[in-house]
């Protein structure tokens, strides 16, 4: 301090901090005393915080007796003050007190060691050990170490330490997804290094987890997070705690959606039951729901989570939540939920507690950081979701397509490089990014109206004012600036409108080479065309004087023809003014780019043709010059014909070349064409209430903007909806064809069109960052990639360039040589030359440098540089064209080379999603008919959110329409089923019978088996099959009814009228009391299930299908089998890569069961079942090992591992995968047909680069010896002309045939779907086939225990085996290392 204003400084900044209550600065004896709140700040915070003033600040006294304490009285208790063995000391906040029990010190010595070494560890803020009390008192930091490291670590010094803790409790929790006992030995191990955790045993066979902990430092909520962010599914069972207070919390949740009573009980039934829950009551008037709730357990946001997840709309009531204790050592007794749901954490301390000392976050800092292996949105929610946990991080915002993460933190709590790493160990790996400009935004602007230096420095500095600023730099001369911003913070507009502010003229400035001119190559197109048209407007005047002169040179002597001056011939000057404007206009490019080459150390294609055309026009400017220097009578020969010719024919090669790029950029470009152009932006109040809006440019965006979105209108960049409900169209980019729902909270994607509600959303991801740039920028790399082929062909040409300047000058000094000593061999007519004046040297000269400067012209590299490029180009745009986005020319060349190629099975051979599959009925018309069935079965599941009653109602509404009809009672039991009660159901009926799906029933024929692929139909006879009928893709099932309904197909699926009727105590009655489930479900409610219905359930079952009954009024109606059906061009994919000599795989997570059904079904014969994500690139490393090129085609979401490691990763486009990071080749359109269409591609392609290959070599093997006049002895020599013609043949060839590849048709099902293939369809469906049909399953990894006994293997494989033949023989060969099963189908 200096001076009183240092003083006011220091007690205006500390006075204002939040628990300060006085505060007095000495200026005389440096030293300040602040009388302060000790649990609202302590005196170590106070002095960094005059430390970060710019000051050194020590805390000198800190008063324990006499500072004032809170009353306690107000629910505050005083910090706690920690014995450090007779020395006080006062824990800062957050530190941890901790204290170890030490056995075997004998002196001092051992006390100081402990001491000293301890000391130095990290996280360890003082340590006071006692020889005579045998105990060690620490202060550590419970970010940095944890009290069983600190014990470990003094135990490794050879003495015996134990935690000695006054206050402990236990805690049991159930954990799904373990499979071996690594994961037991990673979550003990994790955990177990956790704050506050004493011990903790996992049991693998029990799925369970014992903890004891601390409960001053952590809680069974923060247990249970431990667990669940490993990635596991972790829930309580039962809390032992050693106090038998438990805190509850009391909160008010907002619900939308209740329309009656049924509602009311329903949530309070279902929620009240939910682990950590004490009671619940719910208001149908006020339309909220008060809580009360263990907040250990479970947080008052996720309790909106439950009730959300029910399909109401909830949220948390502001201010609602209160405390209070209650004694209880249990959680009420209730049943805990069986699978966590997503919840926030209750760590002990997040930045949230430090808020009071952090101020307005003038001291927060950002950084960023480069996230790999995240492949959709969930990803991006974990690591958000984890983040947030880590104590010190204020704010994360993750980009997916970019890999990239901003991180706003505390760096006094926690470093860039912690944050990276608790990121790494969630899965996703992570690294600090350092590069200069990272997350920093950059902007060039128009600025009119500037006059002198003073405008100048009055934008700049008002602009540097912003929040935000980096730089601002402004231009007078060029009326631009240059502006550099932190974009979370500030944005383009911002600047625009400070800058019109001060009376400037302010717009963004659009550069020239815009992306869309640069994606067609409008530039390089009009360069070259303008070179080609100058070179052909000089050229074919050249041609036609040099053919003119040629022909009278048949009438008159070399001497008649001369002279317009002594030594200059009429020929020779207006070659030479037809010459000069092509070589130093029409070929400046050329030079241009040679230069450049030189510059850098390298010899390319333009340094050729310059030194061919440069060579011939100097030597000829030289020999006329010359010739009028001596005043001859016969003027020189020249090569001026050679610079246009040559130029014409080169630069028609490059303008070809660059139209070919332009149209393999279309693709490119029309994914460009997708960005909005403009947007509507609004300006909210501190009430969220719009105050205005207005229309600006999308390049005007910046982050936490708020736009409004109208139906039809394209979202305009990436971000959140904050309030409205629609359906938004994102196939352009996704290829999803299905709309997708958007509500407050979801994700929208720039580029995507907005359908029928108004959406207001935040802007989260701009510019660059948005996912269509960086779909955009995926395609440019593969746009830009070099093949193998290429890299070598380009190695090639850098040889080539000295080597043919070698050999020019070799035929330039042999041809020297030659005709010295024999001029017969250069020139047979060399004496009718001598008398047309002409000298031995002149002609020998003149020879030698025509034959070296037609070397130098026909050995141009152009065309082998072409080969490859241009091949790659064309088949990355027809590829992008017909729906297939391959990343880069390596997998384009190597695709071709696949050997095996691995299906995953979710998502890939099948859909993806449960759909209904069979619809099976249990009794005659008279009692119910299908309508009705569809009617109530469909009513009562349109109000769960499982996904089989999803697939059910979805298929109930495509057959009837709609479904509003009344249901109360609901109520949905985990496992089991549900039950409620339905009535005014009968005007749905009614509905039924205009239903264009009902009224439109296919018969079952053989085509509908085969196309269907129904195998379990045709084991059925033929009466029953009469029975079965199709609609829609659903099978539906009378067999089971006691009369033929083949006979009237309408009487079994619409009502009769009553009049018809009248007396039928038999027919179902309003209300419908609905059941619906499993067996045990039925049994449950006293429904019988009789033998023959089970066994129908074990045959969906034994398909990989969820069979479930329905049950109304207590009589057993039905069964629905649900499953996630195969995509209809599975089949024709396999059979047609099988068809092509390709090892077929089919790898899936799935059991045995499902997976050998489904791989029955579409014809794979090889199969890795039980295979978890994280182990699935090991079976690709496997068959690879083997000598295998392999292609992987998977969805994108877990696979992405297996894809990077596959030498060609094919990613099936799907809604949450926009585009694939780890896949080489992504299918847009979501159809198996395209992997074939992909190979297909990708050997036209390399077939084509061969092609091209041939075509450039040809000529330069072939013209090169003719070029240097190896045939001259002949009689046969090439002119210059005539050989810059051949080698601009050669570079138009291969670019033409390149752009034969955009002829290319990709393979269709119609022809794919050959005769052999519907035969083998029908031969392995029905069991006919002769030979063995095989399938070979194999059962995850080594740690995954094989079948103990042949007969579980049997009963797995049961059955798939229903098609047997009887008498058929069954060879089961059991090898117990590979846990293989092989199945032999051999037809007696």
């Amino acid at each position: 301090m200096t001076c009183q204003s240092c003083v006011r400084n220091i007690e205006g900044v500390v006075g204002g901090l939040t628990g300060v209550e006085t505060v007095k600065v000495d200026l005389t004896n440096k030293q300040g005393t602040v009388i302060h709140n000790p649990v609202l700040i302590t005196g170590v915070q106070l002095a960094e915080r005059i430390d970060d003033m710019g000051f050194e600040a020590k805390l000198k006294v800190q008063a324990l007796e006499g500072s004032p304490r809170p009353d306690s009285s107000k629910g505050v208790s005083p910090v706690e003050v920690a014995d450090l063995l007779g020395e006080p000391v006062n824990c800062v906040c957050g530190d941890q007190l901790i204290q170890i029990s030490v056995k075997g010190m004998t002196c001092n010595s051992c006390v100081r060691n402990i001491e000293g070494h301890m000391s130095k560890q990290e996280g360890v803020r003082s340590i006071k050990v006692s020889l005579e009390e045998e105990m060690a008192t620490l202060i550590v930091d419970p970010a940095a170490t944890s009290p069983e490291v600190v014990r470990t670590t003094i135990d490794d010094m050879g003495f015996e330490a134990k935690l000695v803790v006054s206050n402990t409790a236990g805690v049991s929790v159930s954990i799904e997804g373990m499979t071996c006992m690594s994961c037991v030995n990673n979550i003990q191990s994790t955990v177990g290094g956790k704050p506050g955790i004493l011990t903790i045993k996992v049991s693998l066979e029990e799925k369970r987890g014992y903890v004891t902990y601390d409960p001053g430092l952590t809680s069974p909520g923060q247990v249970r997070d431990y667990i669940d962010d490993m990635g596991f599914e972790a829930a309580l069972l039962d809390v032992v705690e050693s106090e038998p207070q438990v805190r509850l919390e009391t909160c008010v949740v907002n619900i939308q959606g209740m329309t009656c009573g049924s509602c009311v009980r329903n949530i309070e039934s279902t929620i009240s039951e939910r682990a950590g829950i004490n009671s619940i009551k719910v208001s149908l008037e006020k339309e909220e729901g008060v809580v009360e709730y263990n907040p250990d357990i479970v947080s008052a946001e996720l309790i909106a989570d439950m009730i959300d997840d029910m399909g109401f709309e909830a949220s948390v009531k502001s201010g609602g939540i209160t405390n209070k204790q209650k004694q209880s050592p249990q959680t009420n007794g209730k049943t805990p939920l069986l699978k966590s749901s997503p919840h926030k954490s209750s760590t002990t301390s997040t930045w949230q507690e430090n808020a009071a000392f952090e101020g307005d976050e003038s001291n927060l800092e950002k950084c960023f950081l480069r996230v790999t292996g995240m492949t959709c949105a969930s990803c991006v929610a974990a690591i958000e979701k984890h983040a947030r946990k880590v104590k010190g991080v204020h704010s994360i915002l993750v980009a997916l397509m970019a890999a990239k993460a901003e991180v706003q933190y505390d760096p006094e709590q926690v470093m860039p490089q912690q944050v990276a790493s608790s990121i790494t160990e969630l899965g996703f790996p992570s690294t600090v990014l350092e590069e200069d400009g990272a997350g920093q935004g950059e902007v060039d602007i128009e600025i009119l109206g500037m006059t002198c230096s003073s405008c100048v420095y009055a934008i700049e500095s008002n602009v540097m004012k912003l929040k935000g600023m980096k730089s601002a730099v402004v231009a007078l001369a060029t009326q631009r600036g240059k502006f550099q911003f932190d974009p979370s913070i500030t944005g383009p507009r911002d600047i625009i409108d400070c800058i019109n502010g001060l009376g400037f003229d302010a717009s963004m400035f659009n550069k020239d080479n815009s992306k869309s001119s640069y994606l067609d190559h409008r530039k390089d197109i009009r360069k070259w065309r303008n070179s080609f048209i100058i070179s052909l407007f000089f050229g074919v005047p050249a041609m036609l004087v040099m053919v003119y002169f040629m022909a009278m040179m048949e009438h008159m002597t070399h001497e008649e023809m001369c002279c317009v001056l002594p030594g200059l011939s009429l020929e020779n000057l207006l070659l030479f003014l037809l010459a000069t404007p092509v070589q130093f206009i029409g070929g400046r490019h050329f030079y241009i780019q040679a230069f450049k080459a030189l510059r850098h150390g390298t010899a390319n294609m333009d340094v050729l043709i310059m030194l061919a055309t440069t060579i011939s026009y100097v030597y000829s400017l030289g020999v006329v010059i010359a010739a009028m220097v001596l005043q001859q009578s016969a003027s020189p020969m020249t090569f001026f014909d050679t610079p246009p010719m040559l130029l014409v024919f080169v630069s028609l090669g490059r303008w070809l070349e660059h139209i070919a790029k332009g149209k393999t950029s279309e693709a490119l470009a029309k994914l460009m064409s997708l960005q909005a152009t403009e947007a509507t932006l609004l300006t909210l109040n501190d009430n969220n209430e719009t105050v205005a809006e207005k229309i600006i440019d999308v390049q005007l965006i910046q982050r936490g903007d708020t736009l409004k979105v109208k139906p039809g209108e394209k979202i305009p960049v990436d971000g959140r909806v904050t309030s409205g409900q629609s359906m938004a169209d994102e196939s352009l980019i996704t290829g999803e064809s299905m709309p997708v729902a958007k509500k407050p909270g979801s994700q929208v994607i720039g580029g995507s069109i907005n359908q029928n509600g108004l959406l207001l959303i935040k802007a989260t991801h701009i510019g660059n960052d948005t996912t269509l740039s960086q779909i955009v920028k995926l395609v440019e790399e593969a746009q830009t990639s070099k093949a193998p082929i290429q890299q070598l062909a380009d190695k090639i040409a850098g040889y080539f360039v000295p080597m043919v300047v070698t050999v020019s000058s070799l035929t330039l000094i042999a041809w020297i040589i030659v005709g010295h000593v024999s001029i017969e061999l250069v020139d047979k007519d060399f004496a009718q030359k001598e008398k047309e004046g002409f000298t031995r040297i002149e002609i020998i000269l003149e020879f030698a440098f025509r034959c070296a400067i037609t070397v130098l012209a026909i050995a141009c590299p152009c065309a082998l540089g072409l080969a490859t490029p241009t091949a790659v180009m064309v088949g990355t745009g027809v590829g992008a064209t017909n729906g297939i986005l391959i990343k880069g020319a390596e997998p384009l060349e190597n695709a071709h080379k696949v050997k095996s190629i691995v299906f995953d099975k979710t998502g890939t051979i099948t859909r993806g999603t449960p759909t209904l599959a069979k619809l099976s009925i249990f009794v005659d018309e008279t009692v119910c008919t299908l309508a009705q069935f569809l009617a109530v079965v469909g009513v009562a599941e349109n109000n769960s959110e499982h996904p089989i009653a999803i697939a059910i109602t979805k298929f109930c509404k495509q057959a009837l329409g709609n479904l509003h009809a009344k249901c109360n009672g609901f109520k949905a039991v985990s496992g089991f089923g549900l039950e409620c009660t339905v009535s005014d159901a009968n005007h749905i009926v009614e509905a039924a019978r205009s239903s264009d799906l009902l009224l439109n029933v296919k018969n079952l024929s053989v085509s509908y088996i085969n196309e269907y692929g129904l195998t379990d139909v045709l084991d059925q006879p033929h009466q029953k099959r009469e029975d079965m009928f199709l609609i829609g893709e659903v099978l539906v099932d009378f067999s089971n009814v006691p009369r033929n309904v083949g006979d009237d197909v309408a009487r079994a699926f619409f009502p009769q009228s009553s009049s018809g009727n009248p007396d039928n105590d038999k027919q179902l009655k309003e209300p419908y009391q609905v059941l619906i489930g499993n067996r045990e479900w039925m049994s449950h409610n006293s429904i019988s299930v009789s033998k023959t219905i089970d066994d129908q359930m074990r045959e969906q079952e034994e398909l990989g299908r969820t069979a479930v009954l329905a049950a109304v009024n207590g009589q057993l109606l039905g069964m629905l089998a649900v499953a996630d059906t195969i995509k209809p061009e599975a089949a024709l994919t396999v059979y047609t890569l099988k068809k092509r000599g390709l090892n077929v795989v089919l790898l899936t997570g799935d059991n045995q069961k499902t997976a050998a059904a489904i791989a029955r079904q579409v014809g794979i014969s090889r199969v890795f079942a039980e295979v978890l994500p994280s182990h699935k690139v090991k079976k690709v490393k496997q068959l690879q090992e083997m000598g295998h090129k392999v292609a992987m085609v998977g969805d994108g979401v877990n696979d992405s591992p297996a894809l990077a490691q596959a030498d060609v990763g094919i990613a099936i486009s799907s809604g949450t995968d926009v585009a694939v990071e780890a896949a080489d080749v992504v299918l847009i359109r979501n159809d198996l047909i395209d992997v074939v269409a992909c190979l297909d591609l990708s050997k036209k392609t390399v077939r084509r680069i061969h092609l091209n290959f041939i075509f450039a070599s040809i000529y330069n093997i072939v013209g090169i010896p003719v070029a240097a006049g190896v045939f001259r002895p002949l009689g046969f020599v090439l002119q210059p002309w005539m050989g810059s013609a051949a080698m601009a043949m050669s570079s138009v060839s291969v670019v033409l045939s390149s752009l034969l590849l955009r002829l290319y048709h990709k393979p269709t099902r119609e022809s794919l779907a050959t005769l052999d293939y519907h035969k083998e369809q029908e031969a392995r469906f029905g069991g006919l086939t002769d030979g063995e049909d095989n399938i070979s399953i194999h059962r995850g990894l080594d740690d995954i225990p094989a079948p103990p006994t042949p007969s579980s293997a049997l009963s797995r494989i049961f059955g798939p085996m229903r098609g047997l033949k009887p008498g058929g023989h069954l060879q089961v060969p059991i090898d117990d290392d590979d846990a293989e099963v092989e199945m032999k189908f051999i037809a007696s």
